[in-house]
């Protein structure tokens, strides 16, 4: 588990669940107006990260792909938050990314917002964000490396990093 910077973290997962328990993990620093951009491959695993992400933050319902509804909200019982699972797979243009008024999804300082595929519209993620390159190693083994941006991400990554790796 090498860091690379300050604001760059890598780690190897050995299982689904281990994605899913790391997602976890991140989940439960996300308090609103964070962007977490999942980018990777057809069977990286960026929906299995996200089901974590979800159950750790306290998501009231399991997160499932969004990639025929495009946009699912979740809730949580302790507050007011949304959480928007985001896929960006199918959208082809900038019109159709308007219509489904993202821009003031990604905005919304009172959500956590998990992107899909943000490497099909790189230009809708905010300034300040963590994204999360996930790639398959083999047929167990994911690579994860997360890269923040902006003091409020980098604090989270920060705090991440300490949980996981005590240093």
């Amino acid at each position: 588990m090498p860091i690379l910077t300050k604001d760059t973290l890598e780690f190897i997962s050995r299982s689904p669940e281990q994605t899913c328990r790391l997602g976890a993990r991140l989940g439960r620093y996300l308090n609103g107006s964070e962007v977490v951009a999942m980018e990777g491959g057809m069977g990286a695993g960026k929906t299995v990260f996200a089901q974590g992400v979800g159950m750790g933050w306290g998501a009231t319902s399991r997160l499932v792909s969004p990639t025929y509804v495009l946009i699912r909200p979740h809730k949580r019982h302790q507050d007011a938050l949304t959480l928007y699972h985001i896929d960006l797979y199918r959208l082809n243009s900038l019109v159709e990314v308007d219509m489904l008024g993202l821009d003031e999804i990604l905005g919304d300082l009172g959500a956590v917002c998990l992107v899909e595929w943000p490497d099909r519209h790189p230009s809708l993620i905010p300034g300040e964000h963590l994204w999360v390159h996930l790639r398959v190693l083999d047929e167990y083994r994911r690579s994860l490396v997360f890269q923040a941006r902006g003091g409020h991400h980098q604090a989270i990554l920060k705090d991440f990093r300490q949980e996981l790796l005590g240093n």
